[in-house]
């Protein structure tokens, strides 16, 4: 399976816009979402072009095609007004032969690991920063950054994972990292 990941969008129907002529690009199974998809948050600026409604709008337009998991900045009313589940705290994919625990990054990070067997992934958004490192016992950690509201010098992007390979690239689709699973 091609999943196209993208994390933290807030709001931003520019950046929306931007991440879904990436997926008609990448032509992706599925796209992943790993929350903070419509509200910016108190300790974030607002972000360029802040229209949850037209980003509900734009991402219902294509809700079977995604899925999603909760962030921070979700809540019940969000998914009154989008068409697909976000409210799971987590889902398990694999890529290959690794499971992936794919979460929103504000319960479940590498401080505060969720249960994972050797070799497992850990993903998720949360930080706003693109990451890749190796802990554990051949585990991994992904992070693909923000589509909205990138920090620390990043740049607004999404991740793209097959079977083997993970890779991060800009909202252009220029790559700017890839890993090997």
């Amino acid at each position: 399976m091609k999943l196209m990941i993208a994390s933290d969008i807030h709001g931003s129907a520019r950046y929306c816009r931007e991440m879904l002529r990436a997926m008609d690009a990448e032509q992706p199974d599925r796209l992943l979402l790993l929350g903070d998809i419509l509200y910016h948050g108190p300790r974030n600026a607002l972000p360029e072009e802040y229209d949850p409604k037209a980003v509900a709008a734009m991402l219902n337009a294509r809700a079977q095609d995604l899925l999603c998991v909760r962030g921070n900045c979700d809540t019940e009313v969000d998914q009154m007004v989008l068409e697909f589940p976000v409210l799971a705290d987590y889902c398990l994919l694999y890529a290959g032969n690794r499971l992936i625990f794919a979460t929103h990054g504000h319960h479940y990070h590498l401080q505060n690991l969720p249960a994972l067997h050797a070799g497992d992934v850990l993903l998720h958004g949360h930080t706003h920063v693109p990451a890749w490192q190796t802990f554990g016992q051949d585990n991994r950690y992904f992070n693909p950054g923000s589509v909205s509201i990138p920090k620390e010098n990043s740049h607004h992007g999404y991740m793209m994972l097959e079977a083997d390979r993970a890779v991060w690239k800009d909202l252009a689709g220029n790559i700017l990292h890839t890993e090997t699973l």
